[in-house]
């Protein structure tokens, strides 16, 4: 493939007995071979120099750019677009300089040593630290879960989790080195999860098992009040409904959730879209410490909570595509800038149930326009041994889109 410089070749535990002929002859023919330690390993002897790569891996690309018009090779494991390397490489490389050479990916293997149809399983990548709580919202009874493990110890940490939340009689795989010699599968139920010693190079599968008590995380907006830890200082669940559907979050988008309190706009948010984002401002350190452990508790571990009073923690963050104001926050100054903030084309939700918010309120409404909404909720309960309905405070919602040509 004439001009094609960097061949990009996915390398499995067989080594280089399952490369390809075509695999074979750049390897030999490349002046650098770029790869983890394992990759290189893997490759055995090879003519050209050996490079392994660097942190961050975008520096180890700049380096290869460098050697842009020579031949050379970067290892990976399996698909090098598929929780890979390749992504690294193109953002700073053209796909036209490259030619990839994929291998069966960890995913692919797993799901034929299970005889799992691949298209119907959550995949998942928990290989970078921090992340093993993103299995979370994929709890489900009878889904089935393929997820690539960071190290030795996320099976253990999956297994906790799938316990702690209902969900401790599924099966969990534990599988080791896939398609090579040390290759190894073994299954416990997560509840018995007693494996002493897994190999760093492992994919966890699961088949999902909900018993009475699991507190699985629903597709739609309005999470269940009790699944938030909180002081009563928190969007109840059919208001929070209605909250979402007004702030209509799209795929990759930013929200700023002023006054976080526990967390349970910014947390819906997120869950709407695994590429959605959200900055989270809470004054109460409590609350904004509590609001953190939420977003780990219900599988989005990336809510950015920030401990701080708006308008002045709002100061140099990201443009929003999309802002909630909590009743607390409502104050007619923090409206104006977050509407100033906010992309041509987003949305601004504000929630009050104080008189002295709803003038807030009021005045936002006619200086911007947009919608006013009463939401009154009655719930049911017991008045001694009768049951009566009990009506929550009424709440008040604003909602306005900034047009394109706003400023």
């Amino acid at each position: 493939m004439s001009g094609r410089w960097l061949s990009i070749i996915g390398i499995g535990e067989d080594g280089r007995t399952g490369l390809s002929p075509a695999a074979c002859r750049l390897l030999d023919a490349a002046e650098l071979v770029v790869g983890g330690r394992r990759h290189l390993d893997l490759a055995g002897d090879t003519p050209g120099e050996k490079m392994e790569w660097a942190k961050p891996l975008d520096a180890t690309a700049t380096t290869i750019l460098a050697r842009r018009g020579t031949p050379v090779v970067v290892l990976a494991s399996g698909d090098p677009f598929w929780f890979g390397a390749g992504a690294t490489l193109a953002r700073s490389i053209p796909i036209e300089d490259m030619q990839v050479l994929p291998a069966p990916s960890t995913f692919s293997l797993a799901a034929s040593r299970l005889g799992w149809s691949l298209q119907d399983v959550t995949t998942l990548g928990l290989n970078m630290k921090g992340l093993t709580p993103l299995i979370r919202r994929h709890l489900h009874h009878g889904r089935r879960i393929l997820a690539l493990a960071l190290n030795g110890e996320t099976p253990r940490e999956v297994a906790t989790l799938l316990s702690d939340a209902g969900f401790g009689d599924s099966t969990v795989f534990v599988m080791e080195a896939l398609g090579g010699p040390r290759e190894r599968i073994r299954d416990v139920r997560a509840k018995d999860f007693d494996f002493a010693a897994v190999d760093p190079l492992n994919i966890i599968a699961v088949d999902v098992v909900a018993r009475s008590g699991a507190m699985p995380v629903p597709y739609t907006a309005g999470l269940p009040d009790d699944y938030f830890e909180n002081d009563g200082q928190l969007t109840k669940r059919e208001v929070r409904a209605v909250t979402l559907s007004s702030l209509q979050p799209g795929a990759g988008q930013l929200l700023w959730d002023v006054g976080a309190g526990s967390g349970s706009i910014g947390i819906e948010w997120l869950l709407a879209h695994p590429a959605n984002t959200a900055i989270g401002i809470e004054r109460d350190a409590e609350r904004a410490a509590r609001a953190v452990r939420n977003s780990v508790n219900l599988g989005v571990p990336h809510l950015d909570i920030r401990h701080g009073a708006a308008p002045e923690a709002l100061s140099g963050l990201a443009q929003p595509d999309a802002v909630f104001i909590g009743c607390g926050s409502a104050g007619g100054k923090v409206i104006e800038v977050c509407w100033n903030a906010l992309k041509p084309g987003g949305r601004i939700v504000a929630n009050a149930v104080t008189l002295e918010s709803e003038v807030a309120l009021l005045a936002a409404y006619q200086s911007h326009g947009g919608t006013l909404t009463r939401l009154s909720i009655e719930r049911a309960e017991p008045v001694g041994k009768l049951t009566a309905w009990r009506p929550a405070m009424p709440v008040l919602q604003w909602v306005s889109a900034k047009a394109y040509g706003d400023a």
